[in-house]
């Protein structure tokens, strides 16, 4: 293990500007405000979002109304909620800012509704929602075309799950894989009218941009199964009336972000590898619409890029530039572009929806004025608006929620490269003790452990919740994580577990330098690929004294034919599990798990698509025989996330005991 060879610790304070300090406890008397699927007007002068309010697991999936609030100073202009069981999400102004579509989503009888809200320009009330068009099935993204007459959005009818691989599965019965549910591009009139198919039957559209003559769209899309073939997807043009479509690249990269020229004459994407659809990151690439090699606009960008977006003829896009939300503005005559905000903080625009890839900023017409939701460990979310490069706090719901905390980013060195994470731990600590610490490892592998509040109702523990239990908490972002450029998150190709594990151990190393962290109490921590982290990490060191693996992965050779996303592999290892077995077997905990002396927890929803259940079944039945201390909770009818509440409130009970017992906080 190479040890760190150079130290650089950052303190941060109050990110979000002038919140008042007014500490809450843990288990917040106050709800937290949550704003979701925000949308700017283009005439930059009123945002849109959804505010459901979270009160804890017994509502573990809050909804909420639609909300109009004034950009200059947050106030609140209207509340809608026109579908009292429905829960909203896709909000888009139309062109001349005098309209806002909606989605609303009825889960109880699988229909979505497309609302259309009329809302003045010059000051007035806004006017009642109208109910647009009615779909069986999921919906998500609707975007206006340029000329404001028509909707369009993405809509898999008749849907036997929701939308992604994250959510649960559909039973596998009958004939496996005879017909895979398919989201297709479809529009319906502004004036009314019926909802009309655009793109082909047998074509699973995840993203797309209407183009500039509002003739056509650009997509990424693939054939087939629409949660595993996202890594082999194609840039295509979609003609509006045809529908037929025609392949403008397949650069042997994921893409995302397609977005269409203001010229009409070529398109720009964030291409990179991406192991997870809406987990973007990558550089930003162009391409002639009619079709051509794609090049890199930012080779070598230290940074992974998120969102783009065209306004004012200029391409601005947004950026995790190594621990930092970053908003740049592209100049066709300057190779660097432009940074025109940057802060410490996570930033969203907060929409969840299934299926959708959200932007990072929203930014009016002439990107005079720009919108995003800030938070960070010890802030709650708030929205912050205004010039892209003086954006202010408007909302301040959660003001009253700040926690106290001692919030590091901490840079060390591991093989030789720079390497980042995050220590998080009580503000004053105690002189002379030593506190236990959990070693959280993210999911992707190709993401990053943001600056995130947590929610009460996710079911990973938020981080202020570990530290007022009495432990510091450690969020290393090893190789393969984004925020420090392309070859920075390739590094770990065909290395699953070795030079990433080293690289958190040398973290654990440089935390111990600057912090009281007790070496001989160290827990670790991760779901999905963080899972298959602690399960390769409780075979290959003994260095942590207790483990919680969620969703892991222990067998990559059995995996690669149980899960339903096979195609996200083959960039990682370079070649199926049938072609090259051994590099599989290398990476797999199963190959050394006798070396495992780790009591450790395990869970997985009962429907994971994305890492099954029998993964973490033979792990279980492994340490079961070799009688290292283990458990393992299946979760019926859960898929990747857990959603339920009774299910929530069931983790968020034992992993905290499970630790507490091991490591004594």
């Amino acid at each position: 293990m190479a040890k760190p060879a150079l130290i650089a610790a950052t303190v941060l304070g109050c990110c979000l500007g002038a919140i008042p300090v007014a500490h809450a406890r843990d288990d917040q008397a106050r709800p937290l405000q949550e704003y979701s699927s925000l949308d700017l007007a283009p005439d930059g002068r009123r945002l849109a979002m959804v505010e459901p309010v979270a009160a804890g697991p017994k509502d573990v999936e809050p909804r909420g109304p639609v909300v109009v609030r004034g950009v200059d100073d947050g106030r609140v202009l209207g509340r809608f909620d026109p579908c009292p069981q429905c829960r909203y999400s896709g909000l888009a102004w139309s062109p001349d800012s005098a309209r806002l579509a909606f989605l609303a989503t009825d889960e109880r009888n699988g229909r979505v509704r497309v609302e259309l809200l009329t809302v003045p320009v010059a000051a007035g009330k806004p006017g009642p929602t109208v109910t647009l068009a009615t779909i069986r099935g999921v919906a998500s993204t609707p975007r206006w075309s340029p000329d404001g007459s028509t909707l369009a959005l993405l809509v898999t009818v008749g849907a036997r799950k929701k939308a992604g691989a994250l959510e649960a599965g559909a039973p596998q019965t009958g004939e496996i894989g005879s017909a895979p549910d398919e989201q297709r591009l479809a529009v319906v009139p502004t004036s009314g009218g019926a909802v009309r198919l655009v793109s082909a039957a047998d074509t699973y559209v995840y993203e797309y941009d209407w183009l500039p003559d509002g003739r056509g769209f650009v997509a990424t899309a693939a054939k087939g199964n629409g949660d595993s073939n996202w890594w082999v997807a194609k840039l295509v043009a979609i003609g509006l009336e045809e529908g037929r479509s025609r392949t403008i690249a397949q650069p042997g990269f994921q893409i995302s972000m397609p977005r269409a020229a203001p010229d009409g004459r070529s398109v720009v994407f964030i291409g990179g590898l991406m192991s997870d659809f809406g987990a973007v990151g990558g550089e930003v690439y162009q391409v002639s619409l009619e079709g051509g090699a794609p090049a890199s606009l930012t080779p070598g960008f230290r940074g992974s890029f998120m969102s783009l977006a065209w306004r004012g003829g200029r391409l601005y896009g947004t950026a995790l530039v190594v621990d930092r939300a970053t908003l740049l503005r592209f100049d066709e005559h300057v190779r660097e572009p432009e940074v025109l905000w940057s802060s410490a903080v996570s930033a969203s625009t907060g929409d969840d929806a299934a299926g959708e890839v959200e932007p990072v900023v929203v930014l009016s017409a002439n990107a005079e004025r720009a919108a995003t939701v800030v938070e960070d460990f010890g802030h709650a979310p708030a929205v912050i608006a205004g010039p892209p490069g003086a954006m202010r706090t408007i909302t301040h719901d959660n003001d009253a929620l700040e926690v106290p905390l001692d919030i590091r980013s901490l840079t060390w060195t591991s093989d030789g490269n720079a390497v980042q994470g995050w220590l998080v731990g009580p503000r004053e600590p105690v002189s002379g003790k030593r506190y236990p610490m959990i070693v959280q490892v993210h999911g992707g592998p190709s993401w990053a452990m943001p600056p995130s509040f947590g929610r009460d109702n996710d079911f990973e523990t938020p981080v202020r919740a570990w530290v007022a239990r009495g432990y510091y908490v450690f969020l290393p972002n090893p190789r393969g994580s984004y925020g420090q450029g392309e070859a920075f998150t390739r590094a770990n190709i065909r290395d699953f577990g070795g030079g990433d594990l080293r690289d958190i151990l040398a973290g654990v190393d440089a935390v111990l330098k600057v912090a009281p962290v007790d070496d001989a109490r160290l827990g670790v921590y991760g779901h999905s690929y963080g899972g298959f982290m602690t399960m390769w990490a409780v075979t290959h060191t003994e260095r942590f004294k207790a483990a919680v693996a969620g969703a892991g992965i222990a067998n990559w050779i059995s995996y690669y034919g149980e899960n339903g996303i096979d195609q996200w592999m083959i960039p990682f290892f370079g070649a199926s599990a049938y072609d090259d077995p051994a590099i599989y077997r290398a990476a797999s905990p199963i190959e050394s798990i006798k070396q495992a002396r780790t009591p450790t927890l395990m869970y997985v929803g009962e429907l994971d698509v994305e890492c099954p259940a029998p993964q973490s079944f033979e792990f279980w039945h492994a340490l079961t025989a070799l009688g290292v201390p283990t458990q393992l909770i299946v979760y019926p009818g859960a898929g990747h996330w857990l959603h339920a509440p009774a299910q929530v409130k069931d983790l968020r009970r034992r992993v905290p005991e499970w630790f507490d017992h091991y490591l004594s906080p």
